[in-house]
């Protein structure tokens, strides 16, 4: 037992060492500011791409959207891939204005095949160079009036690939639906924003994304098909020698899920597709680490395994040193299950100081009442515990991609709506948020 809690302290010890480096992150992320670019800036022409299965509830609300954004709608094209369709979706895309092409194969599914087949689709009849960058979307999304505008000022400053603030259009469902919203808050501010003000690639986070058309010529289109196709495209990027930005007042709007069994789902596919890219890609990460020294090879190293994989490992520890001492009766059992539960206190401590954090540095950005706000606060490290049952299953259940049901029919006024006072209107609020 003696050496079971010899074992938890160095593992702490570990987490600490490999970790600290996010400590640091939180410190340069806290001054605020953002340079501005001088002189006119070149209003140039992107593609909207969105893969979109049976999504005809919430996808006319993302294309209106767009139709509504402070940007010139003639440099704008809306192309939909109807993936698979049951539903209305395509008729509706039709209606709303968007370019939609019909995609029906059961052997490939997932995002990746069907962006794959919306950037051939877009190379044979239009051209790459048509367009100066194609932004990547989700068909549930909602953008800020600026979102287009504020993405161009970020490509004139010769980025390459940019990924955006990603907020939540339906914090306020439950505590799930908020577990989610702040992480991805905490990932935009804590995590992507000291990344680019170090010189490090950001990471893509799904959805809210642009690539310049050079880098959609390099690489033939999207060739990335694991079931995370936005990880597995960061970590070919940065191995590539690109590195990813971030427009900060960018600002999407996502819909996260509200059920328990959908959400562990969808975390079921992130965790098996973390250990994918791993497997893919974590020896060259890994190799080029030590060969050039390159932080944001250790950052996605440290993004992609080892937190999982180690909290695992000494779960798997301390349950055996558990069952020992029961079976045996060892009188030190009970020291042992005082260490674990003094564990598990330090790990909702510092999760729960994460949520905090982010909760009020981006209190005005989350659109929930303020009791919301904060009972999440509290909710957030046990949102974030569930995750390590959900690895767990990931290391031996076979995954396959599968959709995630969005039934939240929002526009961005009534987002915008959720947090103030009732007695603003929609279209004040709406020219506050632009």
């Amino acid at each position: 037992m003696k050496t079971i809690r010899l074992f938890n302290d160095v593992l702490s010890i570990v987490f600490a060492v490999l970790y600290f480096y996010q400590v640091l992150y939180v410190l340069i992320a806290l001054p605020k500011g953002r340079r501005s670019l001088n002189g006119n800036i070149e209003l140039k022409r992107y593609a909207v791409l969105i893969a979109a299965r049976n999504e005809e509830r919430v996808l006319p609300n993302l294309i209106h959207s767009i139709r509504e954004q402070e940007y010139p709608p003639e440099l704008i094209d809306i192309f939909v891939v109807a993936d698979n369709c049951t539903d209305g979706t395509a008729l509706v895309a039709g209606k709303s204005g968007a370019i939609v092409w019909e995609r029906n194969n059961i052997e490939k599914i997932g995002k990746g095949y069907a962006l794959e087949f919306l950037f051939e689709r877009i190379r044979v009849e239009y051209g790459y160079r048509k367009y100066a960058g194609y932004l990547i979307l989700d068909a549930d999304n909602l953008l800020d009036r600026r979102y287009i505008f504020e993405m161009n000022k970020s490509m004139s400053e010769g980025k390459k690939i940019l990924t955006s603030y990603r907020n939540s259009k339906n914090f306020d469902s439950n505590w799930i639906s908020a577990g989610y919203s702040l992480w991805f808050l905490r990932e935009a501010k804590f995590l992507n924003r000291p990344r680019q003000r170090v010189g490090a690639s950001c990471a893509i986070s799904g959805t809210g994304f642009m690539i310049s058309r050079d880098i959609v010529e390099r690489n033939g289109g999207w060739k990335h098909f694991l079931l995370t196709e936005d990880i597995e495209f960061t970590v070919d990027s940065l191995l590539k020698g690109d590195t990813i930005g971030i427009c900060e007042t960018a600002v999407l709007y996502d819909e996260q899920p509200v059920s328990f069994r959908q959400s562990c789902r969808q975390r079921l596919r992130w965790s098996k597709g973390y250990l994918q890219v791993f497997k893919k890609y974590g020896p060259a990460l890994i190799r080029t680490f030590f060969q050039k020294g390159s932080f944001s090879c250790f950052d996605m190293i440290m993004s992609t395994l080892p937190a999982v994989a180690l909290t695992l490992f000494g779960v798997a520890i301390n349950m055996t040193g558990l069952l020992y001492g029961f079976l045996a009766n060892d009188p030190q059992a009970g020291i042992l299950i005082n260490s674990v539960l003094r564990a598990v206190g330090r790990v909702y401590g510092v999760v729960f100081a994460m949520g905090l954090l982010t909760t009020v540095s981006e209190w005005k950005m989350i659109h929930a009442k303020p009791h919301k706000k904060i009972l999440n606060v509290f909710s957030f490290p046990f949102f974030m515990l569930t995750n390590l049952p959900i690895s767990f299953v990931a290391l031996f259940m076979k995954v396959e991609w599968k959709p995630i049901d969005h039934s939240i029919s929002r526009t961005l006024e009534e987002v915008l709506l959720i947090s103030k006072d009732k007695s603003e209107t929609p279209a004040k609020q709406a020219s506050q948020a632009g």
